[in-house]
């Protein structure tokens, strides 16, 4: 599931220069939406590039015709109306409001729902039948009400819920361990905001199951042309990067962070091995070495398996002298790869960081295993023999 941040950015949240601070904030941030009045649209787009969605008029024939012809990339129903306690809803509602507006306009794809009482409850209920997006904001109570919805609209609808703080967005992504598919964030602080953005980017990242596998053998394996990746991101000293010969099995190498007498340290770069190698990719796929340019994306990853995406800066590729590398899984499985013979290449073994110049037979060295079978990156279910 990929994670959002909306940021309420409407005249509630006071006059325009006000919401203007909190917009460039979140824009600086990296939010995925920002929810403004209609008549915001305009200078919301002079601001930045970034998905704008609008409070629309509850008059469905005038939605989407501002004066100034900005139109918003999502309308959402439910302010100045039923949704927000404006017009009040009987306390018995079962369902069978007006819901005219979101059923009538096209351009309408979300429904903002306050949560004022069980009645708001079935109210969002309904409206997430016809919304794309249910914006849930939860009072006095807000955990069991999020909990209640995710259990019943969950999967019909995206569900948005209305936080205040970083904490608070981390709470709605892990309820009831399925969590809402994205937050609304209601805050002017700027380190809020980007504590929200990394609290979204924490929920999204894959957790891989790394494991340990015997070395059997190393061997100086003669020059190869080798690819050093190297990241528009400076990675921490206990990330690196999955590559190998073969997709069902990749090798942790890691980040050149560690300091050397001899050579700086280059927290941008993993030097990865031969352009025939797989690495692997954010969305769980692969790619050979020397595929990669500027611009594509490749998955960091730490000693614990935790993931992340990074940018391609540049793809180094250089003639350089190889070991070949090969071990063995618990499941009697051998996996192999090429990599440079230098101390500068470190790998993770039983005893930590460790040069590749100093690995020998029996030691223990972690890898990722998969099924294997790969045609263009992709797994596949057919016969494929990788040796």
């Amino acid at each position: 599931m990929t994670r959002e941040v909306w940021l309420k950015a409407d005249d509630a949240v006071g006059d325009w220069e006000t919401r203007k601070r909190r917009i460039t904030a979140g824009l600086e941030a990296g939010v995925d939406w920002v929810l403004v009045d209609e008549s915001d649209v305009a200078r919301v787009r002079e601001l930045g590039q970034v998905n704008v969605a609008a409070f629309a008029s509850e008059d469905a024939d005038v939605i989407g015709e501002a004066e100034d012809d900005a139109e918003a990339d999502a309308y959402v129903v439910g302010k100045n109306g039923e949704g927000d306690g404006t017009v009040d809803l009987p306390s018995d509602f079962s369902g069978s409001a007006d819901l005219t507006t979101l059923r009538r306009n096209d351009d309408v794809t979300g429904a903002y729902v306050r949560i004022l009482g069980k009645e708001y409850e079935a109210f969002a209920e309904a409206a997430a039948d016809d919304a794309e997006y249910t914006f849930v904001v939860g009072e006095d109570w807000t955990i069991i009400p999020l909990e209640n919805l995710i259990a019943r609209i969950g999967g019909d609808t995206s569900i948005v819920a209305g936080v205040t703080t970083a904490e608070e967005a981390d709470t709605a992504f892990e309820t009831l361990d399925i969590g809402a598919d994205a937050v609304l964030l209601d805050s002017d602080d700027p380190d809020e905001i980007r504590r929200t953005v990394a609290v979204r980017d924490q929920a999204d990242r894959e957790t891989l199951d790394l494991e340990w596998a015997e070395v059997v053998e190393i061997e100086e394996a003669g020059a190869a042309d080798r690819v050093c990746v190297d990241t528009g991101t400076l990675m921490d000293g206990d990330e690196g990067m999955l590559v190998g010969s073969m997709s069902r099995g990749l090798f942790f190498v890691y980040a050149e962070t560690a300091k050397s007498p001899y050579v700086a340290s280059r927290p941008f770069r993993v030097n990865a091995g031969a352009v025939h190698a797989y690495i692997r990719t954010p969305d769980g796929g692969t790619k050979y070495l020397a595929e990669l340019e500027s611009g594509d994306e490749v998955q960091v990853v730490d000693v614990e398996g935790r993931t992340r995406e990074a940018v391609v800066g540049r793809a180094k590729i250089e003639r350089r002298p190889m070991f070949r590398l090969t071990a063995e899984t618990d499941e009697g499985d051998r996996i192999d790869t090429l990599i440079q013979n230098a101390e500068t290449i470190k790998v993770e073994t039983e005893d930590g960081r460790t040069a590749i110049t100093d690995i020998e037979p029996g030691d223990e060295i972690r890898v990722f295993t998969q099924e294997g079978g790969r045609h263009f990156g992709e797994q596949v279910e057919e016969r494929i023999i990788e040796k």
